[in-house]
């Protein structure tokens, strides 16, 4: 008897599914669904885990903060607690009468450890069970058929792998965030995490907005000449680009000011080739699809949710080479079936298939491609957005280089040279089947060198330079993946977790005043948390371990002598970074000025939890007001025209942002407020 072992329920329905040609049989124990079928004399089962069983935490006696010195964690050696009872429950019931057990978990460091988390629970009651491990990179009937045929070793060195990062980023999250949380008197529910990728991720955001806020624009001055012929206007612009200075820039301008017409000194004409973009791999796939207006970590999901359902390949991955055994027109045949046809029909009558090429190969797992058809209505509109551009990238990586041409010319106003450009698409070639980057067309008129043409207005304009722009959740996780941060599985948690934590808002990205306080006095007293050197090293270190280069102690120690230093550093300056984020926190806070006493007002929360607002100078004002218990606020730095009492914008999802005087007495306040404070 062969028991099956899967990381999700949906995974462990659509391998039984797919191994028993769809004669499989569910039943239910204590809650958690099992799939069984018989091959032959051979009988089956098949279960689904819920991601990890096993979380890795402290022993009981360690979680009491306000006993236990921070610095103690970093060697304290972590347990492993059940965290599905009921499936352990089912898994030990099925150990005992199975012998052979086949890891199917998804193929990475996770996927690996939370298999390999599965069978210690089915050795504990059968010691005699013999496990092997089925690989596969997309849940279709052949690949599915073919993994289990052919069945390979499970890879410890892998698994190790991820646990050493559980070890090492518990100790990390665990010892440093109880530091600056009881230090700033941050505790409960309001404490400040702090790990070891998340807070060099925080201090990219931070340093970004550093950047805008110190920006001192410079200014410039360009020169824009509106040209006609025969109907047909366009612009040029002086050679110089950027004046730099204002009196050279008037100085040309009075020059040609007065012009009337203009002479074709030059035009030249070119033909330009652009291949098609490589293939996807996790952080390509995640900046694309964050400029569709899907935030990475909900990219993830629908992603993991279209691989499970056997519409895409496995969307955890570094390649970005498909290898030579992807069988590409047995996918485009299953692409011809739906709503793709008519491009899949263009790709098929290429006699060769000679796909785009990236720069990064492994062996893990391809790069993400579409696996199964789908009807547009069959799934949601978010999923069919991620499934629409993951098939038209494949598409596109199989299709001709677009061709351009491209038109440069330069005129003479007067003895000042002006050029300008233009841009016509000749030959669609990938564009046509990848519209995401739209070419920008500006297509001149025709006119030859030596002709004469109009010139209809000639304009100074005043500009000045533009701060650095804020990342995207697209750009921010390209910036984790060239510096060494986190890994594919784990970036856009990392982003969804400071959204999480308070320290980021907005889309794209900026940090709140909590987000800049933590990094500076990180970066103040403690700088190599808030660096990704330290960082990267270690996420080295785990690849070494995965290839069996290294063992899971070797690198914890390493890492426990990194923490160790760290909290040196901290410990000397305990009081100074306590107290620059109390500043830092009370400022974020800062509702406006008391009406009766004139000093500042923050919110702040009860003892119970409750939102409300209370004066400063307290205990001689003894004046406060509730808040809305639910819902974003903001401090807009209003007042009341009525009472004098500081306005507040709630925001709420699903409802317009309402603006309201916090004093509930004040006869401008409505029904809406009331209720909900």
């Amino acid at each position: 008897m062969t028991l099956i072992i899967c990381e999700k329920d949906n995974a462990a329905k659509r391998i039984a599914n797919i191994l028993s040609g769809a004669k499989d049989k569910k039943e239910v124990q204590n809650k958690v669904s099992v799939y069984r079928f018989n091959k032959g004399k051979e009988e089956f089962a098949v279960i689904g885990l819920r991601g990890h069983i096993l979380n890795l935490d402290y022993p009981g006696k360690y979680n009491q903060w306000g006993e236990v010195d921070p610095r103690e964690l970093i060697s304290v050696p972590p347990i492993k607690d059940i965290t599905a009872s009921g499936i352990v429950t089912v898994l030990r019931k099925l150990a005992k009468e199975h012998d052979d057990v086949i890891i199917a978990t998804d193929f990475d460091r996770e996927g690996e450890l939370i298999g390999v988390e599965g069978l210690h629970i089915v050795e504990e009651k059968n010691d005699k069970a013999q496990a092997s491990r089925a690989r596969f990179s997309a849940l279709t009937k052949t690949e599915v058929t073919e993994a289990f045929d052919n069945p390979s070793e499970i890879d410890y060195n892998l698994s190790d792998s991820a646990e050493t990062r559980q070890i090492i980023d518990l100790a990390w999250g665990a010892s440093l965030t109880r530091f600056i949380s009881i230090n700033a008197d941050q505790i409960g529910k309001d404490f400040l995490s702090v790990g070891r990728v998340q807070s060099p991720t925080l201090a990219i955001v931070v340093d970004r907005e550093k950047e805008i806020k110190a920006f001192i624009p410079k200014p410039y001055w360009e020169i824009i000449a509106q040209l006609g012929t025969n109907g047909a206007e366009f612009q040029a612009k002086h050679k110089e680009d950027r004046f730099w200075k204002k009196d050279q820039a008037t100085s040309t301008y009075d020059k040609v000011k007065g012009e009337s017409n203009t002479k074709v000194v030059k035009r030249n004409t070119k033909k330009k080739k652009e291949q098609p973009p490589a293939p996807f791999d996790t952080t390509a796939f995640l900046r694309a699809v964050n400029t569709l207006g899907v935030s990475a970590p909900r990219a993830m999901s629908i992603a993991e949710d279209l691989y499970t359902n056997g519409y895409i390949s496995y969307p955890r991955t570094d390649n970005t080479v498909y290898p030579a055994s992807l069988e590409l027109r047995d996918i485009l045949e299953e692409l011809e079936k739906g709503d793709f046809s008519d491009l899949v029909k263009k790709i098929q009558k290429k006699k060769e298939l000679k796909p785009t090429r990236g720069k990064k190969s492994s062996t893990d797992h391809p790069p993400i491609h579409p696996v199964g058809s789908v009807d547009k209505g069959a799934i949601s509109k978010d999923h069919w957005k991620v499934y629409e551009l993951i098939v038209r990238r494949f598409l596109a990586t199989l299709a001709d280089p677009s061709e351009s041409e491209v038109v440069t010319a330069e005129f003479d106003i007067n003895g000042e040279i002006f050029s300008s450009s233009g841009t016509t698409l000749i030959v669609p070639g990938w564009r046509e089947f990848y519209h995401y980057f739209q070419q920008k067309e500006s297509t001149l008129p025709p006119f030859e060198e030596g002709d004469t043409l109009d010139i209809n207005t000639l304009d100074l304009l005043d500009k000045e330079t533009k701060p650095p722009n804020r990342h995207t959740q697209g750009s921010l996780i390209q910036e984790m993946d060239k510096l060494g941060l986190g890994t594919k599985s784990t970036r856009h948690e990392i982003i969804q977790k400071l959204y999480e934590r308070g320290y980021i808002e907005n889309s794209p990205p900026q940090p709140t005043l909590t987000g800049f306080a933590v990094v500076e006095a990180l970066e103040n007293y403690a700088n190599v948390i808030t660096k990704p050197d330290m960082t990267s090293t270690l996420e080295n270190d785990m690849d070494e371990i995965a290839q069996g280069n290294k063992d899971k102690d070797s690198v914890v120690n390493e890492s426990r002598d990194m923490l160790e230093k760290i909290f040196d550093a901290l410990e000397k300056n305990r009081e100074k970074i306590g107290e620059d984020i109390k500043k830092a926190l009370y400022a974020q806070n800062i509702v406006g000025a008391c009406p009766r006493c004139g000093h500042e007002m923050y919110a702040t929360k009860s003892r119970w939890g409750k939102r409300y607002v209370r004066c400063s100078y307290s205990p001689q004002c003894q004046n406060t007001y509730p808040l809305p218990q639910r819902g974003k606020l903001v401090y807009t730095d209003k007042v009341c025209e009525t009472c004098r009492s500081p306005l507040v914008r709630l925001i709420r999802r699903g409802k317009r942002p309402w603006e309201f005087c916090v004093n509930m007495h004040c006869p401008t306040k409505n029904e809406e407020g009331a209720s909900d404070g």
